[in-house]
């Protein structure tokens, strides 16, 4: 069956699971370190993890991409097929996903599953709720902003600048209207009216603190360093200040465990944490890529939409924080996207256009150059489409070769992992090698915060320069002069270009990154910056997904991807 004759859906429907308890057992998972939500999805418990922390790693493999378009680039399918493909070809893989958010399912994407014969199921429980990890950073999030009120509201014994708080809500839905609004309306009963706003749950401080934290006490210390204001002497107010941290991690007791659910074709996938790529870090939790390697000779995991972003946080950020280093980096490009890269509208992508893709192909070899800067191994998948000919994927072989890349086709939408057998064996090949050298990482611990995110342009971006606009050179100086300079740095950029521009496609030369404004994210541990007009509350679009999704007589969802 053809998929774009079924709805990923459909497929994912049509498809009989395995029970959790065999696919944890594939794993070498243990009955008493599984608990069930259902009969296909489980939490590990942090038991497991520390059981197999001695045992020996596996293979590091990441997925990462060029800069996405919207003819879709496949990471996550690419991600998904690979592991299939490991496992059809003998070896014990696990992939390392992250959460979807429930926000742009019903906005753009309409879902963050995979699609084709290439996902992780079941995909509507995946995509709806899950088991409860947004809720409960949402809740945790919510309730230490709550108890600052309420502190507020009782006398401000910790004398907090109420012109000066920092802490927002969040909700994990696209919803522009609350992006700026005031609390404390209606009496003095309802506490202090003031400025503040909500950001979506992915973009939540405590989102990236679950996704560093590997136990309970360690999460517990990384919540209370969360800084919520200012005092009226001009030092740091902390959710530890606020006595909040404790009753945070009550709520969040078992959204620290890790996620156990599987392929279409049975194959287990650890799905934990939830940070966009482009507003936060972008990658999966410690704890779960951590345990996919100690239990699986091949750990797949990917990184937040391109790799100018999502591998960049991975490596510069995830990398030196847990000492974890890829074994090969798999870049997924398709011929479609770069054609976009070179100048043609959305609506012609699916004619050959050789020229075109050759114009765009500058976008893959930036991406293949920075990768390799970091001192990995590159091997680019070509997803495949319907509407591609034999020309495009030459030109995007030739220019593969000059690049010193392997390059192969994978068809793992239409075929599942018998589609990605040839990446798969390329992955393998590349991974046995030995790769003596230490990661290079694109700016050191010691130098000023502005000097890390200047680096990050010009090297990754191919930006001339960055300009720190208002007070955000102020903002990042004041960092560093509490203690903070040694933070690495989580760019909030637009994911469509290298720049700031979301128009600026392929890889544009002779351009600055405006710096807009800069946040410390001290629980995870580092420093955001804002460029150009990045939201951390997006909106829906003019016709959101959710205008096509309903429920059936008999209770099926309709319209989810």
């Amino acid at each position: 069956m053809n998929p774009t004759e079924l709805s990923a859906i459909g497929i994912s429907r049509k498809t009989q699971l395995q029970p959790i308890e065999a696919v944890a057992a594939r794993l070498g998972i243990r009955e008493e370190e599984l608990e069930p939500y259902g009969k296909a999805k489980a939490k590990i418990t942090l038991a497991a993890c520390r059981r197999v922390q001695a045992d020996p790693a596996g293979k590091l493999v990441l997925v990462t991409a060029i800069n996405p378009t919207p003819a879709g680039e496949g990471k996550t399918t690419t991600s998904i097929g690979l592991t299939d493909a490991l496992c059809r070809l003998g070896r014990k893989a696990v992939a390392c996903l992250r959460e979807p958010s429930v926000g742009p399912c019903f906005g753009v994407k309409g879902g963050g599953t995979g699609g084709g014969y290439a996902q992780v199921a079941p995909m509507e429980d995946i995509n709806l709720h899950f088991n409860g990890d947004f809720h409960v950073v949402s809740s945790a999030h919510n309730l230490l902003a709550a108890m600052l009120d309420n502190h507020l509201h009782h006398g401000n014994a910790l004398g907090i600048d109420q012109r000066r708080i920092i802490w927002r809500r969040v909700l994990d839905m696209n919803e522009r209207a609350l992006r700026q609004i005031v609390v404390g309306l209606g009496g003095a009963g309802n506490s202090i009216p003031r400025e503040s706003g909500f950001d979506i749950t992915p973009a939540s401080e405590v989102m990236a603190t679950l996704c560093f934290s590997e136990s309970l006490p360690e999460l517990k210390e990384r919540l209370g360093r969360i800084i919520v204001a200012y005092s009226q002497s001009g030092g740091f107010v902390t959710a530890r200040d606020l006595k909040a941290n404790g009753a945070m991690t009550v709520l969040m007791r078992y959204g620290v465990q890790p996620n156990l659910v599987q392929t279409l074709e049975g194959n287990p996938a650890l799905i934990h944490g939830g940070p966009f790529g482009n507003i936060a870090h972008g990658c999966n939790s410690v704890t779960a890529t951590k345990l996919g390697l100690r239990l699986a000779e091949y750990t797949v995991t990917e990184a937040g939409f391109g790799a100018d972003l999502g591998a960049e946080k991975f490596l510069n950020i995830k990398c030196r924080k847990t000492g974890l280093r890829p074994d090969v980096a798999v870049l997924v490009a398709t011929a479609r996207a770069l054609k976009y890269h070179g100048g043609v509208k959305a609506a012609d992508l699916s004619k050959p256009n050789v020229p075109a893709l050759e114009l765009g192909l500058g976008n893959l070899r930036k991406h293949i150059e920075n990768l390799q800067s970091f001192g990995l191994p590159v091997v680019v998948g070509v997803n495949v489409f319907s509407s591609d000919t034999p020309e495009e994927w030459q030109a995007i072989r030739v220019a593969c070769t000059q690049a010193g890349v392997p390059v192969a086709l994978s068809e793992h939408f239409y075929r599942g992992g018998a589609g990605a057998e040839d990446l798969a064996r390329l992955v393998m090949q590349i991974a046995a090698r030995p790769n003596p050298n230490p990661l290079q990482l694109t700016y050191p611990d010691e130098i000023p915060l502005l000097e890390k995110v200047r680096l990050i342009a010009r090297k990754i971006y191919g930006a001339d320069d960055v300009v720190a606009e208002g007070k955000t050179g102020e903002k990042l100086r004041s960092y560093e002069e509490a203690g903070y300079g040694n933070l690495p740095v989580c760019m909030a950029k637009t994911q469509y270009s290298f720049s700031a521009t979301p128009s600026l496609r392929g890889c544009p030369r002779g351009f600055t990154v405006p710096l807009r404004d800069a946040r410390l994210s001290a629980g995870p541990g580092f420093v955001v910056v804002f460029s150009g007009d990045i939201m951390t509350m997006p909106g829906l679009p003019k016709v959101p997904a959710a205008e096509t999704m309903d429920v059936d007589v008999e209770g099926n969802t309709v319209g989810l991807f």
